[in-house]
């Protein structure tokens, strides 16, 4: 039983209704069709699932009061009884208890610019040993001070196919890391940290496909407009990121949305590839998406 994690933060907090749901449920379908059982983690009353069923994930999706968990807060929303979506952090910890490997999302959280910041994603990432697949980390970040913060915290962070850090919507950063050419390769090194009892996750980062790809200036330009709406409007800590995501994506007239749905999708594919080769099976990766 091949089984790849979901978030379900993206659901609640990340695109917009009813663009939510219905990424949802494909992400899910998408998994299937490459051979692998979705594991979408969020909390349903207080209950953490790693496992969301279609009636939950609608909830989740159409919900006002979901809360966003990191790690830190699973344990609030659990005595409270709340409706909670998980972000990298909480996905990961939840996921690998439950004996989950491989993990895809559609960028950690990290450092952020200006005062000080930082997701717990990149604590979590640094403790729990799994593979995670993302289009690198979220472009609202800074992203030379989280690839930093990601070496300090001994995160195993490798390109697939590219020796740059992806800036989520566009391929490049101008930040090296190293490349990883083969499925092979990146079981191989999860398999050896395994054997070593290294703690820590591998950080897979998967380019969105180029023609989904906004060339970095361009996004920065939104970015600078929403940051400086979010300072206006007192928009801080954990608000900050999907306000800033819904802003750029108003600014962009939904154009972020479409690269924020196409890098999502390949990395299901990824993740599917890799947790299948993971487990001895093997995959053929096909276009058909």
């Amino acid at each position: 039983m091949t089984q790849i994690a979901l978030e379900s933060t993206v659901i609640a907090h990340g695109l917009p209704k009813p663009k939510n749901l219905e990424v949802a449920l494909e992400l899910e379908e998408l998994a299937r069709s490459k051979g692998c059982i979705p594991k979408t983690v969020g909390i349903v009353e207080g209950v953490p699932k790693v496992g969301l069923t279609k009636d939950e994930i609608v909830a989740i999706a159409t919900k006002d009061d979901v809360l966003k968990v990191g790690t830190a807060e699973i344990s609030l929303a659990i005595a409270r009884k709340l409706w909670a979506a998980t972000t990298v952090s909480a996905t990961m910890h939840l996921a690998k208890k439950a004996g989950v490997d491989v993990f895809a999302t559609g960028g950690i959280g990290g450092v952020h610019g200006g005062e000080w910041d930082v997701s717990q994603d990149i604590t979590e990432l640094s403790r729990t040993r799994m593979i995670v697949v993302s289009a690198g980390a979220k472009s609202i970040l800074d992203l030379k001070q989280t690839l930093e913060m990601l070496e300090t915290f001994q995160v195993t962070v490798v390109g697939y196919r590219t020796d740059e850090f992806p800036a989520f919507y566009s391929r490049r950063s101008g930040l090296k890391i190293i490349s990883i050419d083969t499925i092979e390769e990146v079981v191989e090194v999860y398999k050896t940290k395994e054997h070593l009892d290294l703690p820590g996750a591998v950080l897979v980062c998967n380019p969105i496909p180029e023609e989904s790809e906004i060339p970095l200036d361009t996004f920065n330009e939104w970015k600078e407009a929403a940051l400086k709406k979010a300072e206006l409007e007192g928009i801080s800590g954990k608000a900050l990121t999907p306000y800033i995501l819904s802003e750029i994506a108003r600014i962009s007239g939904g154009k972020t949305v479409e690269a924020n749905v196409a890098l999502l999708k390949n990395n299901v594919e990824l993740a599917c590839e890799i947790a299948l080769m993971l487990q001895g099976g093997g995959y053929e990766r096909t276009t058909d998406n």
